[in-house]
């Protein structure tokens, strides 16, 4: 996508007819220039556009751009004090642009929402595709004095984090084991964490989390959105309520590490006393019942050899109900 295109996406976001010749006189260009930049958005970015002679352009689907003004206008005051919100029009990922940041000196609490990324990323190496639009994907940069050794069970702690805020408006969710949130039983929201730092501290942590608010094109898996829960919530207002709690937690995890917030995870948990299945990248899968975490964050399931804890790392939860 070149500037040009998201110029023109800009100027038609609002789903109304804008006729190629305003466009062009708006953005100092030539009307063909306009009519190359539609076929982008079409073709690059999989978004509909009508072409109606006479009347114009008009996006199919509107949307709402993130805006810094905005998100924090919805910012809790101690949480605005703390957090400093960039936005990007396309990344390659977010995470990996704070992960730069982070061994250049990036400030503490710095924020990296975008529009669009070309190398997303989960957990495993997965892929995290989204369009235009469809999801909420930022990244965050908070430095701990502790080492990595003392940081067990973050991920799950930022899981409560998300799960707190968008339970908070109305989104009945839960929590998968380590950093999956779940709308039905399908997947809303995903956490990458990654970590760099030395071994008695400090540590600098980049979370990246997306939340689907449309649901994606086919991703191999079942996936929910907030458009499916009926939640009407514009992209800023979520990213600063996620960042408000998110303030919150990561404060309380600082203090007491995870088991400031263990309780409320198995709260959320989707599989709480429920039958599970462990699938590992070497090895035979394991089934059992869940019985919780521990309080370093690993999963506790009772097996037949009794119950055994399972850490973060090359291991899968399927549910066995």
């Amino acid at each position: 996508m070149t500037d040009q295109a998201f110029a023109v996406l800009r100027e038609l976001a609002d789903g109304r007819f804008h006729s190629g010749e305003a466009i062009a006189q708006g953005l100092g260009c030539s009307r063909t220039s306009v009519w190359q930049a539609v076929h982008l958005i079409e073709n690059e970015l999989g978004l509909q556009v009508f072409s109606v002679r006479g009347q114009g352009y008009r996006l199919a689907q509107p949307f709402d751009w993130l805006d810094v003004a905005a998100v924090r206008r919805a910012l809790a005051p101690a949480a605005a004090e703390v957090w400093t919100v960039a936005v990007a029009d396309r990344v390659d990922s977010t995470n990996t642009q704070l992960m730069a940041r982070a061994a250049n000196g990036g400030l503490h609490g710095l924020v990296l929402a975008a529009e669009s990324q070309n190398a997303g990323r989960g957990r495993l190496g997965r892929r995290w595709q989204a369009r235009l639009g469809d999801c909420l994907m930022f990244s965050l940069l908070w430095r701990f004095d502790k080492g990595v050794a003392e940081l067990a069970g973050l991920s799950l702690a930022v899981g409560v984090a998300i799960g707190r805020a968008l339970r908070q408006l109305g989104v009945p969710v839960h929590l998968k084991w380590p950093n999956d949130v779940l709308l039905d039983g399908r997947k809303l929201s995903g956490i990458l964490i990654e970590l760099s730092g030395e071994a008695l501290g400090p540590t600098a942590v980049v979370v990246g989390i997306g939340v689907n608010m449309r649901t994606p094109p086919d991703v191999g898996q079942p996936v929910a959105s907030l458009a499916d829960g009926s939640v009407l919530l514009s992209r800023n207002d979520l990213l600063a309520a996620l960042l408000n709690t998110l303030h919150d937690v990561l404060l309380e995890f600082n203090d007491r590490g995870f088991v400031a917030v263990r309780d409320e995870w198995m709260g959320l948990s989707a599989h709480q006393d429920a039958p599970v299945r462990l699938l590992f990248s070497h090895g035979e899968p394991v089934d059992g019942i869940a019985r919780g975490v521990a309080s370093n964050g690993a999963l506790l399931v009772e097996t037949e050899q009794g119950i055994k804890a399972y850490h973060i790392g090359e291991v899968s939860l399927r549910s066995r109900a």
